[in-house]
């Protein structure tokens, strides 16, 4: 079993907090050595208490969804020896609210476009299949409630 951490860390400055206008810019550490800067959406909290030059968890939710799907799709490509060149996700979450008007996630599309190349051309339905497999096996996509949707496209270029 693994277990998979990260450090979040906020400082709140001289700002009053109390009276609610304090930035909500903070840091993600993760234990490989990375640190990115992370706020809260401004689509949820107005700017200047958000930054929008830094990722937001509703942006890194989507991500990480697009990523975990991306990386089972490759895997399995390869075991079935079809060679990919290129791979890029205009992945979009969609926040509604739900029944008990909450906000959440309630839709995430993947928009991948694939260009595969080599002596073995997937058709249509391999593709399909393949971002199937994919879904059912990525950990994230298994971990939450929300629907996820593929849309996605490909190239076949041909070669040796």
């Amino acid at each position: 079993m693994a277990t998979h951490g990260a450090t979040v860390t906020w400082q709140r400055g001289e700002e009053v907090f109390l009276d609610r206008r304090y930035s909500r810019a903070h840091l993600w550490r993760f234990d490989g050595g990375l640190e990115v800067p992370a706020s809260s959406s401004p689509h949820v909290v107005r700017v200047p208490f958000s930054n929008p030059a830094n990722v937001d968890p509703e942006e890194a939710y989507v991500a990480a969804l697009s990523s975990c799907h991306m990386l089972w799709f490759l895997d399995l490509a390869s075991r079935r020896g079809f060679r990919i060149d290129s791979y890029a996700d205009d992945a979009e979450g969609a926040m509604l609210k739900n029944a008990d008007g909450q906000d959440w996630i309630a839709t995430v599309t993947l928009m991948p476009h694939v260009v595969f190349s080599g002596p073995l051309a997937p058709d249509g339905a391999v593709v399909e299949a393949l971002h199937h497999e994919a879904h059912a096996n990525c950990f994230l996509a298994n971990s939450v409630r929300s629907t996820i949707e593929t849309r996605g496209s490909w190239d076949y270029r041909g070669g040796a």
